[in-house]
């Protein structure tokens, strides 16, 4: 029962965070004018949203089994530097073409 809790936690996370973030991300984007490419961004909120989960909402939740532990500092920070660069990008690639 708590695996099932956990995965509607981490549906309703990625859910809701996402949908905030992409909406705000998409409001941003229109008004720098880029009207291509924005899947790079809600990529990047998605990458965001799981090294958020990863390394600190996971220890807050029901499950209590195997398999928690956190991102090593080379890949959070593989995955962050990853996350900016899809997020500037779409401005980069909205002035070039």
């Amino acid at each position: 029962m708590k695996v099932i809790l956990e995965l509607i936690r981490i549906i309703l996370i990625f859910g809701f965070l996402g949908g905030v973030f992409s909406s705000v991300l998409n409001y941003t984007y229109k008004s720098l004018g880029v009207n291509c490419y924005e899947w790079t961004g809600f990529l990047a909120v998605l990458i965001l949203l799981f090294v958020m989960y990863r390394n600190k909402s996971q220890f807050n939740g029901w499950y209590n089994g195997k398999g928690k532990e956190k991102l090593s500092r080379k890949v959070t920070k593989s995955l962050l530097s990853f996350s900016v660069f899809l997020l500037i990008l779409p401005p980069f690639l909205s002035y070039l073409w």
